[in-house]
């Protein structure tokens, strides 16, 4: 949740000001955002992946009752950085919603928010796992996969075609040692081939980069991960990363 207070401090910032870090995917130049979102400024494209919208709502109809602000919390911080850039499109790159019922029982006043986002702009919600089926009553248009801008936009990383992919899913973090103590953040994770993008909802966990759902994906030598810090993104290559 601590991004929520980071949006709100660097609302009017921009670039290295707001924490951000550039890298290359595939010759195409992009910004990691500390908030969670991606930003392609040639192509004006903005993505976020893994919002997990309505979580809180998927589980208190299987009986287990979490806070319900996970929605609206998520929003706030999405609403914050396409302020911050503006973009022309948005691509959201699956599990945007936590189950399948998630998007047709979204309330009318986040449903509200969510089209005031989208006014003026693309907006692709990309199928995954959790809402294969695509958004109910939302603006824009649902695909398995995008391909835009010399990058190939899914939910699911491929392990055989995996030039130029942005994709989420695996919800990347990694762990450092700092000060003495062992710290564990999402990351984007990139090898400059491809990237994964952090999970973007707030109640999303995180999966290591060591762990064995990532084998494969990355040239390890190469690969570096930008940690989403409390205050900015903290670039680590990965034989620096703690296993």
């Amino acid at each position: 949740m601590h991004r929520l207070g980071l949006a709100a401090r660097t609302a009017t910032l921009t670039g290295r000001e707001a924490g951000s870090e550039e890298t290359v995917v595939h010759g195409v130049a992009a910004v990691c955002d500390p908030l969670g979102a991606l930003y392609l400024p040639d192509a004006g494209v903005l993505v976020v992946s893994d919002l997990h919208l309505e979580k809180g709502a998927a589980f208190a109809r299987r009986g287990m009752m979490l806070p319900p602000y996970d929605t609206i919390a998520t929003l706030n911080i999405l609403a914050a950085v396409i302020a911050r850039y503006d973009p022309r499109t948005v691509i959201s790159l699956g599990d945007n919603f936590h189950d399948r019922k998630g998007s047709a029982h979204l309330p009318d006043d986040l449903r509200s928010l969510i089209g005031a986002m989208a006014r003026g702009r693309d907006w692709i919600w990309i199928n995954g796992n959790h809402d294969p089926d695509g958004t109910t009553d939302l603006p824009g248009t649902s695909v398995d996969e995008l391909l835009y801008g010399g990058l190939v936009f899914r939910h699911e990383p491929s392990l055989t075609v995996g030039k130029g992919e942005v994709a989420g899913h695996l919800h990347p973090s990694a762990t450092v040692r700092r000060r003495e103590k062992y710290v564990r953040r999402p990351c984007f994770a990139t090898d400059g081939l491809r990237l994964l993008m952090p999970a973007f909802g707030v109640l999303a966990g995180g999966l290591d980069l060591n762990h064995k759902a990532m084998h494969g994906l990355f040239d390890r030598q190469a690969l570096v991960a930008h940690l989403l810090g409390h205050d900015r993104i903290y670039s680590v290559r990965y034989a620096n990363l703690l296993g």
